[in-house]
C-alpha cells in the first residue's frame, strides 16, 4: 500500500531541491550580498534567507494552494496545519564560509512535525522524510548505520537566549558521562547528522520550531527517539537520540522525561 505522505514529500523535496540552487549560488557570492544583525547578539540575517524564503513561499502557494505557512523571516500564524520554513538555517556558518548550513522544510500537524526535507547544498545532498516513508537521501533510501559502540558523539544546539551557566553545567555533566560534544550552530544540520548516524543524536533545550520541523522527521525516520516540548516559558526543546543516549541525559535534564 502506498504512503499517502509520498506525494506531498516528492512535491516538497522539489521544491527545497529548487530552493538549494538558489541558496548555493548566493552562499558562493556570499561576500558581496546583503547583511544586517538580528536583535540578538550573533544572529545573522542575509539576503540569501530572505530571497530563498520566497521562493519557497511562492513555490508551496502554487504546490499547496490555501494551506498555511509560516517562516523564520517572514513569520506567519500557526494553525492546526502549517508548513514551516528556515530558509537558510545556520546562516553564521554560511557567511563564513562553512558548509554546515542548510535549507529546512516542516509540515507540522497539531504540534508535531509529520513531514520534513533538509537540504545541505553545500555537500549536494538533500534528505527527506515523513511519517512512515523511512528517510530518503537525494531520493534514495537510506539506512542509518549502526554507529561504533565505544565512540560516543552528541550535538548540543544553542541559542541567544539561554541561561549559559545551566548550559555549561549540561554540557558537563555530559563529558563526565563519557560523551564527545559538539555543536554547529545549526540544528537542521546537527539533526541530519544524527539521522545519518554520524552522532548519537542532538539536544537543544531552547529552539524554534522552524529550526527544529525538518530534521526532526529525518531524525525519527532514520529510527531516534525524538521528543519535542514547551519549557516554562513556551518555547520549544528538542531532544533526539538513541536510547543509551537519552537515558544517559534525562536525570540531567529531567524536563525530557515528564
Amino acid at each position: 500500500m502506498s504512503n499517502p505522505h509520498l506525494t506531498r514529500l516528492t512535491a516538497a523535496s522539489m521544491i527545497v531541491e529548487a530552493a538549494a540552487i538558489i541558496a548555493l549560488d548566493f552562499f558562493e557570492k556570499r561576500d558581496r550580498i546583503a547583511t544586517r544583525t538580528k536583535a540578538a547578539a550573533q544572529d545573522f540575517v542575509s539576503e540569501a534567507d530572505t530571497a530563498v524564503e520566497t521562493f519557497i513561499r511562492e513555490k508551496l502557494a502554487a504546490a499547496f494552494p490555501g494551506e498555511t505557512v509560516c517562516g523564520e523571516e517572514f513569520g506567519g500564524t500557526a494553525d492546526d496545519a502549517y508548513w514551516i520554513i528556515d530558509p537558510i538555517d545556520g546562516t553564521s556558518n554560511f557567511l563564513r564560509g562553512s558548509p554546515l548550513w542548510g535549507v529546512s522544510l516542516g509540515f507540522v500537524r497539531n504540534g508535531r512535525p509529520e513531514l520534513g526535507v533538509v537540504a545541505m547544498p553545500a555537500e549536494h545532498r538533500l534528505y527527506a522524510a515523513a511519517d512512515g516513508t523511512g528517510l530518503f537521501c537525494n531520493g534514495t533510501p537510506f539506512v542509518r548505520p549502526a554507529p561504533i559502540a565505544d565512540i560516543r558523539l552528541v550535538s548540543l544546539g544553542d541559542h541567544p537566549q539561554e541561561d549559559f551557566e545551566a548550559a555549561a553545567r549540561f554540557q558537563l555533566g555530559l563529558r563526565r558521562a563519557d560523551w564527545i560534544v559538539e555543536a554547529f550552530h545549526s540544528t537542521s544540520v546537527s539533526l541530519v547528522y544524527a539521522a545519518r548516524g554520524i552522532f548519537d543524536g542532538h539536544l537543544q533545550t531552547r529552539t524554534t520550531m522552524w529550526d527544529i520541523a525538518g530534521g526532526a522527521v529525518l531524525a525519527r525516520e532514520a529510527g531516534l527517539e525524538v521528543r519535542i516540548g514547551l519549557n516554562a516559558e513556551g518555547q520549544e526543546w528538542i531532544a533526539a537520540g538513541t536510547p543509551e543516549l537519552l537515558s544517559t541525559v534525562e536525570p540531567l535534564w529531567p524536563e525530557i522525561a515528564a
